[in-house]
């Protein structure tokens, strides 16, 4: 390589990665993941980052984590937004030491992977409060109604009531102005969180659970083993690994039965199955959303009682 060459690769590095005494930082959102690589887009262009054994991932909710505040790297999935902390290699990389997750952009990617809208409630919320607003709004003009019998004495009385008829109309365009924005927030995460379709299923499986259990049976261990065989002998893969429930019980039971399924899975897969934690996403614990059957049925509620194991490859890779 020219030195002239070399120093415009350089120069055109440290534009991208903020470079210091202490290694190097990226800010951005995942754009894809590649076995051990993260693509990130900063606002100044790509950076690749590179997971190793070492790599700390931590966040302030601790959703698959391994700690209060530290956490497993398989919840680094595309679209998600992270801080990373690192040293910058030869080829221009960025070999992460720690990566900071945005905690509700978190947990926007795990109901955008369950297919929920994050503000669903947050919007019927809004809707509530519109509504409440006009019925008040409607009170109040009757009462300017009545205190126009007699305006010299109730002045003071009407404009109070015109000022807060004019408060609640603020306060509807307001929570109108917060609906729209939440809706375009919905559409581009969506559009973010859709990045998985670019990886192509070499592999998969699904574990099934007894009723209120996460233990995993021994038929479906070897089941796994061979996922896991089939998957380290592919070049940039990784493993989505995604819990359910069936009905049985409360959304928040469900949700976090969920989670620990599909933490026994990984952690299988890690301790027997032979997998670098770098290697494994996990979208969620989606609970009961996403049923595979019926839960109205004993049947149907086996079959959603499950942690779906897929293998992926991206496509970029794939078609090599």
């Amino acid at each position: 390589m020219q030195p002239s060459t070399r120093l415009i690769g350089l120069t055109a590095f440290f534009f991208l990665v903020s470079v210091s005494a202490f290694g190097a930082s990226v800010k951005g959102m995942i754009m894809t993941r590649t076995g051990e690589t993260l693509i990130i887009k900063t606002d100044q262009g790509n950076v690749t980052v590179v997971l190793t054994d070492s790599t700390k991932t931590k966040d302030d909710t601790g959703v698959f984590g391994l700690g209060t505040n530290t956490m497993s790297s398989v919840v680094l999935i595309p679209g998600l937004k992270v801080d990373v902390d690192g040293n910058s290699d030869d080829q221009g990389r960025v070999v992460a030491k720690t990566i900071t997750v945005d905690g509700d952009d978190l947990e926007t990617s795990e109901m955008i992977q369950a297919g929920l809208h994050p503000s669903a409630q947050q919007v019927a919320a809004n809707v509530e409060a519109i509504a409440a607003n006009k019925q008040n709004v409607t009170a109040n003009k009757q009462d300017i109604s009545i205190n126009r019998q007699d305006i010299s004495a109730n002045r003071e009385q009407i404009e109070a009531v015109k000022g807060q008829a004019a408060a609640h109309k603020e306060v509807t365009a307001a929570h109108q102005q917060k609906i729209e924005a939440n809706i375009k927030g919905i559409e581009e995460n969506t559009k973010r969180f859709s990045a998985l379709a670019d990886y192509e299923v070499k592999a998969e499986a699904t574990v099934k659970f007894e009723t209120g259990k996460s233990s995993i049976s021994a038929e479906d261990q070897e089941e796994l083993k061979t996922l896991a065989q089939t998957a380290t002998a592919l070049t940039g893969y990784i493993i989505e690994v995604t819990g359910y429930a069936d009905s049985t019980g409360s959304a928040a039971i469900n949700t976090k039965l969920s989670e620990d399924r599909a933490k026994a899975v990984i952690t299988f897969l890690m301790q027997q199955g032979g997998v670098p934690v770098r290697h494994i996403i996990a979208p969620g614990a989606m609970g009961e959303f996403g049923p595979a059957a019926s839960n109205e049925t004993e049947g149907g509620r086996a079959e959603n009682r499950r942690v779906e194991v897929k293998v992926l490859v991206n496509k970029g890779i794939a078609g090599q």
